[in-house]
């Protein structure tokens, strides 16, 4: 598991496992994340069998899962409240490229800027943040 800081209080990574969380405990994290649908790859693990790990651990879990049809799955003022909980925030996906827009489209305006050249110089492809912020209404 490799976690890619985009802010201080938020980190992405592709997908993890339960056997992964006692690390993500250790590193300061009091929140996970996960972005990623059941079943989207064969053998991935549950978002059961996360929550049940990071419940052991003390940290909070969300489950939001995500892709391209329904990006953002939740309203944004949600979402920014997830990622501005007050602790650490850890997200993940398949690659931590769905968590890198939702963190950037879920930015206050003030900030989207900064955020998205910090995702981009991360390398995140952030297609799904720009077709949300350019559409209409």
């Amino acid at each position: 598991m490799k976690i890619v800081e985009l802010s201080p209080q938020v980190g992405t990574s592709a997908q993890i496992t339960p056997e992964d969380v006692p690390a993500i405990a250790a590193a300061g994290y009091k929140l996970i994340l996960n972005n990623r649908p059941d079943g989207e790859s064969p053998g991935q693990p549950s978002s059961e069998a996360i929550a049940a790990a990071a419940a052991e651990q003390g940290l909070e879990y969300r489950y939001v899962p995500v892709n391209g049809m329904n990006f953002p799955g939740i309203a944004l003022e949600e979402l920014a409240a997830i990622f501005d909980q007050g602790g650490r925030v850890l997200s993940f996906c398949r690659s931590g490229t769905r968590c890198a827009n939702l963190w950037v489209v879920s930015r206050p305006e003030e900030e989207r800027a900064a955020a998205r050249d910090r995702a981009q110089q991360l390398g995140y492809d952030l297609s799904l943040a720009e077709r949300l912020l350019q559409a209409p209404g």
